[in-house]
């Protein structure tokens, strides 16, 4: 179900938004620190410091904050489904360095050839939050785009909106239009006329069923997906620590929590979309934090930590302590992450054709 289309003709920066929020460089409940923990069972502090979409929501325990795809019309309160622009900021420049760029050469070669080309082309952004994606690869990409946004929550619309990109790898124009609606439930008649799908950080979010009505959905069509930054469930950090294995197999289990694909996601749909008769082909697009992200990376400790704890909560006297370790070493510039994603090309065979 979606709401009316409503272009949008202009475009620039996303708008004046509350930043990351401050978080504290003494973990709560840590020895010495002058916070006290905000959850007497919550001796991590994740769920009280990270921004929404990073991890566990402290309100809603178990429930992912980054997306909301099957339940109603809001998150239950009355509140549109949201969350935080600051987390899809803070995150946009590592999403943008991580992504595959060795799937754009096949992605080009299929776009040329698609028929009524010379009329620009069509571009679908599934929950598309405050519109990364299309400023990552709009500009990267020659001739007019019409780009179609996607999402439950008209905030984050908004923001993609108003931050689209203007123009073409060659300065044709771009324009955008905003539906409003559930992104899992997209069929080929939503799809059709479309020149290209895209999503970010989609498919772990996903159930298998909803999987295969999306790669239905393109098949239906005929045109190819441009998957990225799917969670792969592996992780690597400077300097290995015992707890590291632990953390990550508790997180990996959380991802999985409520039939959802988590790190399986990309097998997944290779597997969904072969099914379709789509040539698949997988990139890896890891996620390399250094001293320079240093934000994201705190971020991204704590929430995944928390989810880990979360999913594990015997974990947590032991977890409180790693992570105000890893978060010291972040501070002091000594951290570097490794978070392995997945990208996913499926070019589909476009309809009527066999290609």
């Amino acid at each position: 179900m979606t709401e009316p289309a409503t272009a949008t003709p202009y475009s620039g920066t996303i708008p004046a938004q509350p930043g990351p929020r401050d978080v504290t460089d003494a973990l709560p409940g840590r020895p010495g620190s002058t916070v006290e923990p905000e959850n007497p069972e919550d001796p991590v502090g994740a769920t009280t410091s990270v921004i929404p979409g990073a991890g566990p929501s402290a309100s809603r325990p178990g429930e992912r904050a980054t997306l909301r795809l099957r339940d109603g019309g809001d998150g239950g309160d009355g509140e549109p489904a949201r969350y935080a622009p600051e987390w899809l900021q803070l995150r946009e420049s590592a999403d943008a360095a991580a992504r595959a760029y060795e799937l754009l050469d096949p992605l080009r070669i299929r776009l040329a050839n698609l028929p009524g080309r010379a009329d620009g082309f069509v571009i679908h952004d599934i929950g598309c939050g405050t519109g990364s994606m299309g400023r990552w690869l709009a500009p990267h990409l020659d001739g007019a785009q019409h780009w179609v946004l996607h999402d439950r929550d008209p905030y984050l619309l908004h923001f993609a909106a108003v931050a689209s990109p203007r123009s073409a790898a060659d300065g044709s124009h771009v324009t955008v239009e905003t539906r409003r609606g559930d992104v899992a439930r997209l069929t080929s008649d939503a799809l059709s006329g479309a020149s290209l799908v895209t999503a970010s950080a989609l498919l772990d979010v996903l159930t298998r069923d909803e999987l295969g009505a999306l790669a239905a959905a393109c098949a239906g069509a005929g045109c190819p997906a441009l998957l990225t930054l799917s969670v792969a469930g592996r992780v690597e950090l400077t300097a290995p620590h015992p707890m590291d294995q632990e953390i990550t197999e508790a997180f990996n289990a959380h991802q999985r929590r409520d039939g959802l694909l988590g790190p399986d996601a990309a097998t997944a749909a290779a597997e969904a979309f072969a099914e379709h008769g789509a040539t698949v082909k997988l990139n890896p697009s890891p996620w390399r934090l250094g001293p320079e992200q240093a934000a994201l990376t705190e971020q991204w400790l704590r929430g995944w930590v928390g989810a880990a704890v979360e999913e594990r909560p015997e974990l947590a006297a032991r977890a409180g302590t790693y992570l105000a370790e890893r978060l010291e070493a972040c501070a002091e510039g000594e951290l570097r992450v490794v978070v392995q994603h997945t990208d996913l090309l499926a070019l589909c065979r476009p309809v009527g054709g066999t290609g």
